[in-house]
């Protein structure tokens, strides 16, 4: 008879402990500890614990203990910011991983601690892009041009990756306007704005589907000529009761109200803000969420603006707070904020790439002093796995392995 040593092996079921009869063959990944005596468990270990030990195993709280002796792979469970890890129980020679979730914990809005991240090619769909519009929940882009004079929308794969964006079709907006400026969206999807410079008209467009440009159906249109000869940026309140556009004609931000919201033949101007003294030639318009900070990107500069309301939604209590030099492109048209702050995008005309930006203070992770290798600097919103391995029982622990999702 022969005796096989078990130190781990899994459950892959993971939903308790299995049982088995004498001379009954071993499947699957079972956890004992103990002997395996010819088709039967015997021994004085631990015995059958049926836990599921190579998926991850959750861990909580800002300074995780890791148990490296009982599990092989660590997922971070529920984190809300910095976070410091050790290792406890580590056996001489192993390897085990640790999954890590990077969140932004301050600085939202805040275009200073903005960070390029990665970027989506348009020439493909258009080759004079203009400016984009993103769907709430991050799950689909729209993009306009005024080469095709359409809107073109896409499907994202992973919300808010602007890299994982498909093609999925396209709108003409040229039997209104030639030279198409903007595009926006009502919240829940059932209408679309579009502004232009040809006769410097905004148009309002119903969708019979919410997000399915193919729907759209041209309602009603209102001329700014009289404010604004070369009308870019374009911006609703999130009511629906006030409208804004920028523009380098003037180089004026103009506010509407609109009696009845999203209807914008029931708009009058209201107020304006100039920003000549940041940028001559602003293009994109964006306000935060609660109207108590607006941003403009201009190509003078090719900068993105910050200012401060101290009236929400009042463009004349606007200030100039501070700018971000947008180096990766010399002619950046349109600006699309997150509706949280944490991320914005530029339409960079010159390279034909919309540009993502992740914004504010990433949390941190604190590695053991044991560890020889640190990792390199994190991104929120993505999913960070580190490989380590030690031969001196953790005396000295290497990372041999940095993966980002």
């Amino acid at each position: 008879m022969s005796t096989i040593k078990v130190d781990t092996i899994t459950d892959e079921a993971g939903t308790g402990a299995p049982t088995f009869s004498t001379g009954a063959a071993v499947t699957g990944n079972l956890s004992a500890t103990g002997t395996i005596t010819g088709g039967a468990f015997s021994g004085s270990g631990a015995g059958l614990t049926g836990i599921d030990a190579f998926k991850p195993v959750a861990v909580t709280g800002a300074t995780p203990s890791l148990d490296v002796g009982s599990y092989n792979f660590f997922d971070q469970g529920t984190l809300t910011g910095n976070t410091t890890i050790s290792f406890t129980n580590v056996p001489t020679n192993v390897r085990w991983s640790y999954s890590f979730e990077p969140i932004t914990v301050s600085g939202s809005f805040d275009v200073t601690k903005a960070r390029y991240v990665r970027s989506f090619f348009v020439k493909f769909q258009e080759t004079s892009p203009m400016d984009i519009f993103l769907k709430p929940d991050g799950t689909k882009l729209y993009l306009i041009g005024n080469n095709s004079r359409a809107v073109n929308e896409y499907d994202l794969g992973i919300p808010w990756d602007i890299s994982s964006a498909i093609f999925l079709q396209s709108f003409s907006v040229n039997g209104q306007d030639n030279d198409p400026r903007d595009v926006f969206f009502k919240p829940d999807g059932t209408k679309m704005y579009v502004i232009g410079s040809q006769v410097d008209e905004i148009h309002e467009y119903d969708l019979s589907t919410a997000w399915d440009v193919s729907t759209a159906s041209h309602l009603q249109t209102i001329n700014v000529s009289s404010v604004e000869t070369n009308p870019s940026g374009l911006f609703f309140k999130p009511d629906g009761t006030r409208m804004y556009f920028v523009g380098s004609g003037s180089g004026d931000v103009r506010e509407y109200n609109l009696s009845t919201a999203w209807n914008i033949s029931t708009g009058t101007l209201s107020r304006s803000f100039t920003v000549t003294s940041q940028d001559s030639n602003p293009k994109g318009i964006s306000f935060k969420p609660d109207g108590t900070k607006m941003y403009i990107v201009g190509i003078t500069n090719d900068r993105v603006y910050e200012y401060d309301l101290s009236t929400a939604w009042d463009v004349t209590t606007a200030s100039f707070l501070q700018s971000f030099d947008v180096v990766l492109d010399n002619t950046p048209l349109g600006l699309f904020f997150k509706p949280d702050g944490s991320r914005f995008y530029i339409m960079g005309e010159s390279d034909k790439n919309i540009l993502e930006f992740h914004v504010g203070t990433v949390s941190s992770l604190s590695l053991p002093s044991a560890v020889s290798t640190l990792p390199k600097a994190l991104v929120a919103d993505t999913r960070v796995t580190y490989d380590f391995f030690t031969m001196d029982g953790g005396t000295t622990v290497t990372l041999i392995g940095e993966e980002v999702v």
